[in-house]
């Protein structure tokens, strides 16, 4: 994954199967980290999802900002078959560019 400007589509989560939050970024780490730091304000803090359980990084930050619009209108069970289908244990994929486990930050 590139480091710099990178269109890319994510979800979060507080638990497995808990609170969902679906974002668009063109910095993937460094959104993250606001997120764990909770200076990202707004839904994701306030069910405290800081777990990256999904993303998809897209060649324009249009096609980024269209496919998030589409995940946000999903019904639930259709972002959690999205996740499971790439990551059905839930893993925090956070941990796989350096971060620390979110039982780590709480």
């Amino acid at each position: 994954m590139k480091e710099d400007f990178q269109p890319t589509v994510y979800i979060l989560a507080n638990r497995r199967n808990g609170a969902l939050y679906a974002g668009v970024t063109s910095q993937l780490l460094q959104r993250i980290g606001r997120h764990r730091d909770e200076s990202f304000g707004g839904h994701s803090k306030r069910v405290q999802a800081k777990m990256l359980v999904w993303f998809e990084q897209h060649g324009t930050m249009e096609t980024a900002i269209r496919r998030e619009k589409q995940i946000k209108k999903w019904n639930r069970l259709w972002k959690i078959n999205l996740i499971e289908k790439t990551n059905p244990d839930w893993r925090d994929l956070a941990v796989d560019f350096g971060f620390p486990p979110v039982w780590a930050i709480r």
